[in-house]
């Protein structure tokens, strides 16, 4: 069994050392992404764009392969079996994992899946994120589900929410760092 919360507190200090916010850690098992191999997912951002390019994937990737290879060196296996490691940024439809997610993306469209089920036996809700509120350790997630209405359920029974691709939620994202595309030539039909 691999020990997420060890992993996020392995891997968020290298992310946080090139500027970075963690979005998420996870582990994909071999059933899962069928394969002889379990994947280590790192999703990422920089705070000031919401996303990660390439190159930023790149040197994260590098970054967190050093540090688990000195630690497994000095005897410290954080996983034992061969696994994939796979940095990305979020995405447009990014999972929402963090407090500051909730709140942050409140007007838009999500999917969440509950631990607990709430209105009339549900676990699973797609509506509008309303928000969040509470203290931390207590907070309070608001959807405004297209089946119950309006739902209040504690952070701590989300198994998984993400946000849905919607027009409004493309024209909020903002754009990928798109520097040196002026520089991009087409090639010309003779």
């Amino acid at each position: 069994m691999v020990d997420i919360a060890r992993l996020t507190e392995v891997i968020e200090p290298e992310a946080n050392a090139l500027g970075f916010d963690l979005v998420r850690v996870r582990v994909f098992g071999k059933s899962e992404v069928g394969d002889d191999e379990i994947a280590l997912q790192i999703m990422a951002e920089n705070p000031a764009t919401g996303q990660l390019i390439i190159e930023d994937c790149v040197k994260l990737s590098h970054r967190i392969s050093d540090r688990m290879d000195a630690l497994e060196e000095a005897g410290d296996v954080l996983i034992a079996e061969a696994y994939r490691l796979e940095v990305s940024s979020p995405g447009i439809d990014r999972p929402l994992t963090r407090p500051k997610d909730y709140a942050n993306w409140a007007g838009h469209e999500c999917k969440v899946s509950l631990i607990n089920p709430v209105e009339g036996n549900r676990k699973g809700l797609n509506g509008d994120l309303v928000g969040i509120e509470g203290e931390p350790g207590s907070e309070i997630v608001t959807v405004a589900d297209k089946k119950s209405g309006t739902v209040s359920f504690p952070l701590s029974d989300i198994q998984s929410a993400r946000l849905i691709l919607t027009d409004k939620l493309i024209a909020a994202t903002r754009p990928l760092d798109t520097s040196g595309a002026d520089e991009i030539l087409e090639e010309q039909e003779d």
